[in-house]
């Protein structure tokens, strides 16, 4: 399982909190990638509620600096 800002911007507008099974309906409702919905089908199945992408993909970039190149630096 992967996850990229591309892929994971296909869920921003998920019915959160959502099941493994709502998220996968929603992703194949929308038309996101194949990828979006795989990713999803390997989520372990414990019937556990999901608040957001962060409890989906913990690496999750939240923040425009994530995002930016800061030429001071270098």
């Amino acid at each position: 399982m992967y996850w990229t800002l591309d892929l994971a911007q296909h869920l921003e507008d998920a019915p959160w909190p959502a099941s493994k099974d709502e998220l996968i309906d929603y992703a194949t409702r929308s038309g996101a990638p194949l990828e979006v919905v795989e990713n999803l089908e390997e989520l372990e199945d414990d019937g556990e509620i999901y608040e957001g992408i962060e409890d989906i993909w913990p690496d999750c970039p939240t923040n425009n600096e994530d995002f930016f190149f800061n030429e001071d630096e270098y």
